[in-house]
């Protein structure tokens, strides 16, 4: 069975040998990114729906500050790490620019990326090879983990800046988003349903990787534990 194969990255299909794709602090980041994504998702959650008051002297019992405590801690490690995996993006390898870096108007990309579709609807049976993100994958990564975790921030922290009082960092900096989309309630919900919808792409996320690792020509789970993508079918 023929298939195209991506040839950027220094990969050279005569000698497909094991490429360093993700580096250090993209492996880092993609684990520390899920991780806080998910701690902000079940302290959100009870922000969003409180549990019902609990018995005893309010001072012992401060399970609600505590669960907003966490949820700004891991907020903040958030954005420091999507500051810290945007400006690897700039001084990292070719693969460390596909989460930022659309080619639209490469119509190889866009061959790969309808050819990607219809792989995954299981209208194909035809393999293609890509060192780094294949084009589908790369644009979900760009809407949900690029501008989906900017979208998160900047009404999180607008939010944020209403609880630190008006002239606090947080408002200058982010207040402005409140009356631009109407008002706080507005703000809360679309902070919600944004939580939702990348929770749900996470889930699409990794039935997608372990699907390619049992059906796909190249390694996805172990690579993005050791940064080295395997070619399955140029192993003896």
């Amino acid at each position: 069975m023929t298939s195209a194969t991506s040839t950027k990255g220094g990969h050279d299909p005569a000698h497909q040998q094991p490429i360093y794709v993700y580096e250090a602090p993209v492996r880092i980041w993609h684990w520390t990114h899920g991780i806080t994504f998910f701690v902000m998702c079940i302290t959100g959650y009870f922000i969003g729906a409180p549990m019902d008051s609990v018995p005893g002297e309010a001072s012992d019992q401060f399970l609600m500050g505590n669960i907003r405590l966490i949820h700004f801690i891991a907020a903040y490690a958030f954005t420091i790490g999507v500051l810290v995996r945007v400006y690897w993006a700039i001084v990292g390898n070719h693969y460390a620019r596909e989460l930022y870096f659309l080619p639209l108007w490469d119509m190889t990309w866009w061959r790969g990326f309808f050819h990607e579709i219809r792989f995954y609807l299981f209208m194909t049976r035809e393999m293609h090879k890509y060192p780094g993100h294949n084009p589908l994958a790369q644009t979900a990564m760009f809407l949900f983990n690029g501008l989906g975790a900017f979208f998160m921030i900047a009404t999180g922290f607008a939010l944020y800046g209403e609880g630190l009082g008006q002239g606090s960092w947080a408002d200058v900096m982010f207040g402005w988003i409140i009356p631009l989309i109407g008002d706080s309630e507005a703000v809360h919900n679309w902070h919600n349903l944004g939580m939702w919808v990348i929770l749900s792409t996470i889930i699409v996320h990794m039935y997608m990787a372990i699907r390619a690792d049992i059906m796909s020509r190249q390694t996805s789970i172990s690579t993005i534990i050791s940064g080295w993508r395997m070619f399955k079918d140029d192993l003896p």
